[in-house]
């Protein structure tokens, strides 16, 4: 029945859309369809509120939303919103339509959508997560540790994972921040070894610094070459630092299990701050101040939290269709 489910993920192809969709799917037990859309000006002006770009309209050859409709389309991004709105009208509300954050034109944007808790939607069709989806899964931690990364497993422990990001909308990082953020790490070099990834958005300067860092305390920076290790030091972690730009990044740390040590660059936003002082209180997050410090915890997850109130919907909108249920829920953990 699964291989029969069609599962699109709509996106701009923003990194951070992605992981979320792709999580959530995932964590359906589906493989996701990954449709990436760029619609022309005016069109991306208009969004999330205007019509979908004529070139991308469901059906239409050789455009995103080509080939037979899903059964089940999930979106993030203000400019993927006109088209999970097309393919609902497109198939007369057949396609069950599912928005991870907040569309910002309420809850008439799909069938199900899914928040953190520091969005203001609400409604009887909003789910609500302190944290967002993502595909750092127990099943992928547990793999990793069973069979370690080659580049990582003979550093020493404690490990200390770390990831980096950059200039956002709400933060940046001046040249203070990188000094800073440096100095903290090499204090922490001397209690562990360090496991370094860049982001996109890291500065070369910042991302040189990090990498000379990493060769001088014998630890690891991961410069691009060969599959990314991001989960694999993840679950090899001791304790995990990770930069304050970016709630996707907090929350897989979290996922985890081991001590947040977060460094805050320039900056802020409130959204990013409500999740801060939540990990906080549940004592995952702490601010990193150059040497190891918490105990470890529960992770926490969302996904399949998320996952499990989409299959709930799907099912229930399939039951009013005279279709029959698909029980997608519970593949999180690797189980059938």
């Amino acid at each position: 029945m699964r291989e029969t489910v069609r599962a699109w993920v709509i996106t701009d192809g923003k990194i951070g859309d992605d992981v979320q969709c792709i999580g959530v799917v995932e964590a359906l037990g589906l493989v996701p369809d990954l449709r990436r859309v760029a619609p022309r000006r005016p069109w991306s002006w208009l969004a999330p509120r205007g019509p979908v770009d004529p070139r991308e309209r469901p059906g239409r050859a050789g455009g995103p939303l080509a080939g037979p409709l899903p059964d089940l389309a999930i979106a993030s991004g203000r400019r993927a919103m006109p088209h999970l709105r097309a393919l609902s009208r497109a198939s007369g509300g057949a396609v069950f339509t599912v928005c991870l954050k907040d569309p910002r034109i309420g809850t008439r944007a799909a069938d199900l959508i899914c928040l953190q808790s520091h969005d203001r939607l609400r409604g009887d069709n909003v789910i609500v997560t302190p944290t967002a989806p993502h595909r750092v899964s127990p099943a992928r931690l547990a793999a990793f540790r069973e069979r370690p990364d080659p580049r990582l497993a003979p550093l020493p422990a404690p490990r200390i994972a770390v990831a980096v990001g950059g200039d956002s909308g709400h933060h940046r990082f001046t040249a203070e921040d990188e000094a800073r953020l440096l100095g903290q790490l090499r204090a922490l070099s001397a209690q562990g070894s360090l496991m370094i990834t860049p982001s996109r958005r890291t500065s070369p300067a910042l991302a040189e610094g990090l990498a000379r860092l990493a060769q001088e305390t014998q630890g690891f920076f991961y410069d691009g070459a060969g599959e990314n290790p991001y989960v694999a030091m993840l679950a090899l972690a001791d304790a995990v630092v990770v930069t304050a730009d970016s709630t996707n990044m907090l929350g897989e740390a979290a996922a985890s299990g081991a001590p947040v040590l977060v460094f805050t660059p320039t900056g802020g936003h409130r959204k990013i701050d409500a999740l801060l002082a939540w990990l906080t209180e549940q004592g995952v997050a702490r601010p990193l101040a150059g040497r190891l410090d918490g105990d470890r915890y529960p992770p926490i997850d969302a996904t399949p939290v998320i996952a499990a109130r989409i299959a709930q919907a799907l099912d229930r909108h399939r039951a009013r269709r005279g279709l029959p249920a698909l029980h997608l829920a519970g593949t999180r953990n690797g189980e059938e």
